[in-house]
Order: structure tokens, then C-alpha cells, then sequence
């Protein structure tokens, strides 16, 4: 099996989807678009500067309501006019562009888009029955992502580095609940609980990790913050999993 690689930090002069765009900075980076006839839009809390003739309006999404009763963003902000714009999340990490063809679909972690080409379809799917990544137990949300109006570009902030690996056919591989950030919607995940029945945990915690299985690819964050904006104190808690979960599962029961 392949095993993840790191994605490139930085790109220059990139060309896709009718946008040029830039990748600068190491430690908390920059996406800088340069706009001509194509739009994008962004959540409004990442812009980090533009140049005088770009202009922002509002631009609401499908499904307002529930998307507001799952305490995700309903409104998003979307670029007019020509010029520059600049872009960035206030956490260290990697911003991850992915290019998608006509017709080609994303799985991505929620509370991690920072933007896109505005010729796509962005919805979302309520993940269910992952009792251990929620404290609650209902589920987390996965943004979805799909190019329905020729190539199309999302732009990803991922926290600490980028890992990238390509499942083959039944390929499997596990990894901690709070560490993926996107994948192919051909990638299968489940939910993998394992009781820990001895030493300080005394039986009363248990380890959860992702399942996932390809093909398809999958992407690796190292650095796992939890989803606080735009989120109640449930929700915060999504995906903690992994031996913290653990430890803190134990200790609350």
C-alpha cells in the first residue's frame, strides 16, 4: 500500500479554472487569487486584504435552515469585479488547493473551506451513528463539493502539514478521529471503536479512530483543532476520538 506524502506548501503562478492564484507563508499562510472574469467565494472570516477595485456581496447557500440548525455557515461572501484578493485562517497549517474537473466531487472535514470558484455545487452531509466522535452522539458534518459548471478549483486550510495517500480497490487505513481532512466521495468511512479493558483506564475508556477504504484519495492533517466557529459546545467536540477521547471519555462518564 502507499503510505501518505506530503503536499507542497507554497505554489506560484498556478493557472486552473480561468483563476491564477499564489501560496505564501509557512507558519500561518497566504492564498492570494488574482481575479479576472471568474468569482469566488469565501467564508467572510478569512478574508486578509484586497485591492480597491474587487468587491464583496453576500451570496446565500441551499438549505439555509437546516444548514443553520446544524450550526453551519448559510451565507458565504463572493468576490466581484477584478483585482487581487488575499486570504487566510488565524491558525498555523497548509492551505491545500484542489483542482476538480467537470463533474469531479469532494468530501471535505467541515470548518476547513477557506474558497472556492464560484461554479460549484456546496452542500453538505450530516455523518450519523459515530457515537464516540461526538460526546453527544449525533454525527458531525462533511462539506461536499461538486464541479457541476465546467473545472472548478476549493481551496483547503489544513491544520499543521498536509499528508496525501491514494487507496487502491479495498485498500484500508485507520486513522485518528480528528486528523483527515478531505477525500474522493469513492472513499468509504466508518467509525472503528475499541474498548480499553485494562491498566490505568480500568475498562471505562475507549479508542476511536476512521475506517477508511479506497479507493480513492485521502488526505492527512497532523495538528487537530476543534471546529469552534460557528459551532455550539456540542458540536466543538466533534471528532475528538483518538486516546484524548479516550482519556477524557473515562474521566466524564
Amino acid at each position: 500500500m502507499n503510505l501518505p506524502e506530503p503536499i507542497p506548501t507554497s505554489v506560484r503562478d498556478e493557472t486552473f479554472a480561468d483563476v491564477t492564484y499564489h501560496i505564501r507563508g509557512q507558519l500561518v499562510p497566504e492564498l492570494q487569487i488574482e481575479l479576472s472574469e471568474r468569482a469566488v467565494f469565501f467564508e467572510h472570516h478569512v478574508l486578509l486584504w484586497k485591492q480597491t477595485t474587487v468587491d464583496i456581496e453576500l451570496k446565500k447557500l441551499p438549505g439555509a435552515i437546516k444548514r443553520k440548525i446544524a450550526g453551519l455557515e448559510f451565507f458565504v461572501t463572493r468576490t466581484s469585479g477584478t483585482g487581487r484578493i488575499a486570504f487566510s485562517r488565524d491558525s498555523p497549517g497548509q492551505c491545500v488547493p484542489l483542482h476538480l474537473a467537470h463533474g469531479e466531487g469532494l468530501d471535505v472535514r467541515e470548518h476547513q473551506f477557506i474558497a472556492a470558484t464560484d461554479n460549484l455545487d456546496y452542500s453538505f452531509e450530516r455523518i450519523k451513528g459515530v457515537q464516540n466522535m461526538l460526546l453527544g452522539g449525533s454525527g458531525f458534518f462533511m462539506d461536499k463539493f461538486r464541479a457541476s459548471d465546467g473545472d472548478a478549483i476549493v481551496w483547503l486550510h489544513g491544520h499543521g502539514n498536509v499528508f496525501l495517500v491514494a487507496l487502491g480497490d479495498g485498500e484500508q487505513l485507520d486513522v485518528e478521529a480528528g486528523a483527515w481532512l478531505y477525500k474522493d466521495p469513492s472513499v468509504q468511512l466508518e467509525a472503528v471503536t475499541m474498548g480499553l479493558k485494562s491498566g490505568v483506564f480500568g475498562g471505562g475508556g475507549k479508542l476511536t479512530w476512521n475506517r477508511f477504504t479506497g479507493p480513492g484519495r485521502l488526505a492527512i492533517q497532523t495538528l487537530f483543532i476543534a471546529p469552534l466557529e460557528g459551532a455550539d459546545s456540542t458540536a466543538a467536540t466533534a471528532a475528538t476520538g483518538g486516546l484524548a477521547g479516550a482519556i477524557i471519555g473515562g474521566l466524564t462518564r
